[in-house]
């Protein structure tokens, strides 16, 4: 055989085994190369937000496919009702897990049997500012105008949220204990929803988050009044807080991922490796940014705790405003 063949020859030999170590390195989940991720919300919803954000990233380190399975209704108590009760533990399926919703789903409501203790917290990824916004013909041009609105017709401004029990709803209790207004709370199922409505007049105004409406402010659909951060954001530095405004609240959600309680160690090590490689990609962080998207990494223990001391808080809030706000039907 010439020379000339038989180093082609050997020159495919050492590639095909080359190959091989490599192929196998694009696979870093032990559980398999799909991942069902549940949400609880429709598209489009801080849920999607994270999702859109992450798992193209992740799809990079872990070399699986992820597969959105949108489950809307309850508030997100649905999904993470079946991700707790009906779910494998096995690493194939997890969900976005969202703060306060996580928790006062249950705590507002009996009929809902899952807990946080049935859960395996893997990772919190952004924690969102809430915020104030109508559409872009509304006639409230300022916070104040809206607030004295507010003040002199209680009870009949109209203001969106995510659903019974989520960072929105409990959002706009804060708002009412630290002001004295009262408000008419429309539930939706999701963020998406609540400032599509907001957008077509469908409502005075929508009380969601930053990195879910950004775009639409953005692009000038959507016009912002105030935020519920403790300073100023430096992408909507001419938006007050609600603190400048004289009304004492801070207030958001946080969304990361969890497994059915029982997740394989070696997989929820593999996973949160994966988003810690995520978290540290400066290209990632620069689209987190792009989006207003606030990144407040927390893994594993840290994440239980927080979801815990979470859980406490709203605990209490709830106590208190039950008596006025009336059970969860």
């Amino acid at each position: 055989m010439p020379k000339a063949s038989i180093q082609r020859l050997i020159g495919v030999a050492i590639a095909a085994t080359l190959s091989l170590p490599l192929a196998a390195a694009a696979q870093q989940y032990s559980p398999g190369n799909e991942v069902i991720v549940l949400q609880g919300f429709k598209p489009g919803g801080g849920s999607d937000a994270l999702a859109q954000l992450v798992q193209p990233y992740l799809t990079k380190e872990l070399g699986v496919n992820f597969v959105n399975q949108y489950i809307p209704g309850a508030t997100g108590a649905i999904a993470w009702t079946k991700l707790a009760k009906q779910t494998a533990a096995d690493g194939r399926t997890i969900s976005i897990t969202n703060t306060p919703m996580l928790m006062t789903n249950y705590l507002m409501n009996p009929t809902i049997k899952y807990s946080i203790d049935e859960l395996t917290p893997l990772a919190n990824i952004v924690t969102d500012p809430g915020v104030i916004v109508v559409g872009k013909d509304s006639k409230f041009m300022t916070a104040k105008d809206f607030l004295e609105a507010a003040r002199a017709n209680p009870g009949r401004i109209t203001v969106g949220n995510s659903g019974v029990g989520g960072d929105d709803y409990f959002s706009t209790i804060m708002i009412e204990r630290a002001s004295g207004l009262k408000f008419q709370k429309v539930p939706f199922e999701g963020d998406g929803p609540s400032w599509a409505a907001a957008l077509a007049g469908k409502i005075d105004a929508s009380f969601n988050n930053v990195g879910i409406t950004f775009p639409q402010i953005k692009a000038g659909n959507l016009r912002p009044l105030a935020v519920f951060a403790e300073k100023r954001l430096k992408e909507l530095p001419d938006v007050p807080t609600l603190s400048e405004l004289g009304i004492k609240v801070v207030a958001g959600s946080s969304r990361g991922y969890s497994a059915p309680k029982g997740m394989p160690e070696k997989a929820k090590q593999e996973f949160i490796a994966g988003l810690e490689r995520v978290v540290k990609n400066p290209d990632f962080q620069k689209d987190a940014a792009a989006r207003a998207l606030y990144l407040d990494f927390k893994t594993g223990d840290e994440y239980a705790r927080f979801l815990k001391e979470q859980e406490k808080a709203f605990k209490e809030i709830w106590d208190e405003v039950k008596p006025q706000a009336g059970a969860a039907k």
